[in-house]
């Protein structure tokens, strides 16, 4: 837990404080899984912020120690890569759309059976109003972010090889995610009523996958895609949306002021908007305008390389692995 990035140590703690809050909270009458897990949209106990509490909340401690430990073993490695910030954003993206999705699925089973007509329904011998039943529908817990960080591990180390028990021999990361999306798919399409939000794992990895998308094309080189995901096309490598390289596993680094990154964030803005000024070259006794240009070409594909290294050296053994030298190169890569 020591070293581990702050959003992902964070995550898991407050999970676990919400798993404790609610075993309390059972003794005194108060159901989370009721106040704060997902309700179907056309239920009176629907409320708008369900959409944000309900990936706190767990039905059981299996549920809460298999959505747990792959925060902790795949979100660390993403949180890493992407920068605190952004995977944090990224987590909640895929949560809430997985909730979007699965709401579209309730709305779908609601359509197909024609409940509308019914004031009523008969459930296990007993006769349930609609409005109670509706309430019923609930969803709770994180499998939709956690299968939108797997989604982004198998696509960001597509060639990693995993030990999944109880297959007995290594499976490549881009085949484990495309194994468990293709379940998903097929536990939703035939068993609807098992008790498993298939759709919300579904939609929890296409919202991933959709921003992941988005990342690529509008922080890339020129819409053809950078150092992640397959630096112009292809499924594995790196691509630039990344923009903070940094550890985020070090404590001591103070935060910036709100202050400090408002100013911070309305240079950037300026920066953008601003006419680049024309390179002036200096030119010696001796030395061609021509000459100097090849040289700044040569200094800039050098740089180019060195990062490219680097970035290599990440994938195969983490940022950790990296010298404070190289990481300072990454980092002023970054900011360029």
């Amino acid at each position: 837990m020591l070293n581990m990035p702050p959003v992902t140590k964070n995550l898991i703690i407050i999970n676990l404080l919400m798993f404790l809050a609610k075993i309390v909270a059972t003794r005194y009458g108060i159901d989370f899984d009721d106040l704060l897990g997902l309700h179907f949209f056309m239920a009176s106990d629907f409320r708008l912020y369900q959409f944000f509490t309900y990936m706190f909340v767990h039905g059981g401690w299996e549920h809460i120690f298999f959505n747990m430990f792959a925060v902790w073993m795949f979100g660390r490695i993403m949180e890493q890569v992407m920068g605190s910030q952004r995977f944090l954003f990224y987590y909640i993206v895929c949560g809430v759309g997985a909730g979007l999705m699965q709401e579209v699925a309730q709305y779908g089973q609601y359509v197909y059976e024609g409940l509308a007509a019914y004031d009523s329904v008969n459930v296990s011998g007993m006769t349930m109003p609609m409005a109670a039943y509706l309430n019923n529908w609930t969803t709770v817990g994180a499998s939709g972010a956690v299968y939108g960080i797997l989604l982004s591990f198998g696509m960001t180390f597509p060639e990693e090889r995993m030990f999944i028990i109880p297959i007995p021999f290594p499976i490549k990361a881009k085949w484990f995610v495309m194994g468990y999306a293709i379940i998903e798919l097929l536990s939703a399409l035939h068993n609807p009523g098992d008790g498993i939000a298939h759709m919300a794992h579904l939609g929890g990895m296409l919202f991933g996958l959709a921003l992941i998308l988005y990342w690529r094309r509008h922080n890339g080189n020129g819409g053809r895609g950078g150092r992640f995901f397959g630096g112009g096309g292809g499924f594995g490598g790196y691509d630039n949306y990344f923009t903070r390289y940094e550890d985020v596993t070090n404590t001591n680094n103070q935060r910036p002021s709100v202050t400090t990154r408002i100013k911070q964030w309305w240079s950037s803005v300026a920066t953008r908007f601003r006419r680049k000024p024309k390179m002036k070259v200096n030119v010696g006794h001796g030395t061609s305008k021509h000459d100097a240009d090849m040289q700044w070409r040569r200094q800039q594909q050098e740089r180019e390389q060195e990062i490219d290294r680097i970035l290599a050296k990440v994938k195969q053994g983490g940022y950790s692995s990296l010298t404070d030298e190289e990481k300072r190169k990454l980092f002023e890569a970054s900011e360029r």
